[in-house]
């Protein structure tokens, strides 16, 4: 299903990017090199034969675009299933002689379907910093059928706590960058299942939706989700469509955030430090 890159054109920028720094310290100065996470703009475009339709402008971090592209228009709506998708693959400009444009990726749907497009309105430009800029509701996840996430799976307070420390420990980019988010997927024994990283927490969150969706792996029942920082509607959201039960993150959920768990049945968990977290939904998957 998926196209790889095609080689030529500009060379693709990496998740890192190396800089000189000075570092002042006791009131000394030297200069060295440091290593930053790349941040740069991605456009997600809709192909339909001839026509190109953009639908979304993120700040991320390069790598693991095109799972970027399907977690996006998945939590959406745009797409059900992988067989919604009949390719994703990077621009290529006939302008400039085919070069690869690394930062377009066209989502090519197969065209025996209709498909609602009337919730992409909203947005068009997302940052890294506070996801999807426009508004967001109850009543959206509603009328589109988001169900109510069904009892289970039960998970013990020390699986909880085990999972800062297995996520920080799988953050390759971030051990590097010391800037980076994640977002992973754990079984409810507390087993990793797989990680992505982006500067936003929406993006990272995305990508791994984006990559259960194009493995087959959807409905994500009986799992969790930990996100590093904070919860927000958006996370849920996304958690929320992909059948995730158990959301955990670092920091404070939004309030939206708490009403979208509550609503729809989800374990939504805050504060996840050392051995202690609040329980904000769905206490009755917990148990000491």
């Amino acid at each position: 299903m998926l196209e790889k890159a095609k080689t030529g054109g500009k060379p693709r920028r990496g998740s890192k990017t190396k800089v000189r720094v000075r570092v002042v310290e006791d009131g000394r100065a030297r200069v060295r090199p440091d290593s930053l996470a790349t941040e740069e703009p991605m456009e997600i475009r809709l192909v339909s034969g001839d026509a190109r339709q953009t639908v979304a402008v993120t700040m991320r971090t390069p790598g693991a675009d095109f799972e970027l592209a399907a977690g996006f228009l998945y939590g959406e709506g745009i797409i059900s299933s992988p067989e919604d998708v009949k390719k994703i693959s990077y621009c290529v400009d006939p302008d400039l002689d085919a070069e690869q444009q690394y930062n377009i990726v066209n989502v090519e749907l197969r065209g025996d379907k209709d498909y609602d497009l009337r919730s992409l309105e909203r947005h068009f430009y997302t940052t890294s910093a506070c996801g999807v800029c426009g508004k967001a509701s109850l009543e959206q996840l509603e009328l589109r059928g988001c169900p109510v996430i069904p009892s289970g799976p039960e998970v013990s307070a020390e699986v909880v706590y085990s999972l800062p420390e297995k996520l920080r420990e799988a953050q390759g980019l971030f051990e590097a960058t010391g800037g980076l988010h994640a977002a992973a997927l754990f079984y409810a024994e507390g087993e990793l299942v797989a990680l992505r990283e982006d500067v936003g927490r929406h993006n990272a969150t995305d990508k791994l939706v984006g990559w259960a969706l194009l493995e087959g792996r959807l409905p994500l029942s009986g799992q969790i989700v930990m996100v590093s920082g904070r919860s927000s509607f958006e996370i849920l959201q996304k958690c929320l469509t992909a059948g995730v039960p158990v959301v955990c993150a670092v920091s404070a959920p939004s309030s939206l955030a708490v009403d979208v768990a509550r609503q729809f049945n989800v374990t939504l968990i805050g504060f996840l430090r050392g051995n202690r977290f609040n329980v904000y939904s769905g206490h009755e998957r917990m148990h000491t």
